[in-house]
């Protein structure tokens, strides 16, 4: 059975950083895409940021939303099956639940619909 365990959220001011942590189990995603989404009150998910990076692909490409573009980054450990994000700047619109996800199909995607696996979320709030 995978699946995915998030940590790292937490309640931090306006301005600060965060960083999530990511692992899976009960299957390997070192070839296949990770990522990010989130998810406030009263809205739907949304695509956060998401990779694709092994010696497979010779490197790989990363996506990020435009309203985090230059202050998170993610990243991934693929020999510990984990992916990280790491929240720098974090503004009060930030706070959400974040969810890690993983696709069993090799393309990088920002659909959710295109992610079979799920983490349970981790709860991020930014105070202003």
């Amino acid at each position: 059975q995978v699946q995915l365990v998030e940590s790292g959220g937490g309640s931090v001011q306006a301005g600060g950083s965060l960083r999530l942590s990511c692992t899976a189990s009960g299957r390997t995603f070192s070839d296949y895409p990770m990522g990010w989404f989130r998810q406030a009150p009263g809205k739907e998910r949304e695509f956060v940021a998401a990779t694709r990076w092994s010696t497979r692909w010779s490197g790989g490409n990363t996506y990020y939303a435009d309203s985090v573009k230059g202050r998170f980054t993610i990243f991934r450990e693929n020999a510990k099956n984990t992916v990280y994000l790491q929240m720098n700047s974090l503004k009060p619109e930030d706070t959400a639940i974040y969810h890690c996800a993983a696709r069993g199909a090799y393309s990088l995607s920002m659909r959710p619909g295109d992610y079979a696996y799920w983490g349970q979320g981790t709860q991020v709030t930014i105070n202003s």
